[in-house]
């Protein structure tokens, strides 16, 4: 594993959920939800090794209207920050976010604030994974991804 810590962002209609991990990437944690990039941004310093921002498509793996959203969000914080901007799949995140609050006896009212910070969590453990398991660095770049 590269050393340097990570930010994963889950954006959603209404809300921006924002996890990190630790300099060694062993362990992903909730930071906060938040409303707007200016909001998101002070969480990013040029500590950051990376930012993967998760890429809502639906189980086929085709765009949704949540999809141009998350780019558009990317490229923005890629423009505002030094750190790489990476976007990661980020299929059944909400979901299995839900399950987990819902494990510990969670409402989904009770929930609203920590769902978004909890699918953050669950994308940056994913790319922590990923990198663990094949040595590569995961995601795609947004410079690489096809303009949307």
């Amino acid at each position: 594993m590269r050393l340097g810590r990570r930010i994963a962002i889950d954006v959603g209609s209404k809300r921006i959920g924002v996890a990190s991990s630790d300099e060694h990437g062993i362990l992903a944690s909730p930071v906060a939800t938040v409303s707007s990039l200016a909001e998101c941004l002070q969480f990013i310093d040029t500590s950051v090794l990376e930012i993967y921002v998760g890429l809502p498509v639906n189980l086929q793996g085709v765009a949704t209207e949540s999809t141009a959203t998350a780019i558009k969000f990317a490229r923005e914080i890629a423009a505002s920050t030094q750190s790489e901007t990476r976007l990661i799949d980020e299929r059944l995140t909400t979901s299995l976010a839900n399950n987990q609050l819902r494990e510990i006896g969670k409402t989904q009212r009770q929930s609203r604030q920590t769902i978004d910070q909890m699918a953050a969590v669950a994308i940056l453990e994913y790319a922590l994974q990923i990198e663990r398991a094949s040595g590569r660095i995961p995601g795609v770049a947004i410079g690489e991804y096809g303009n949307d």
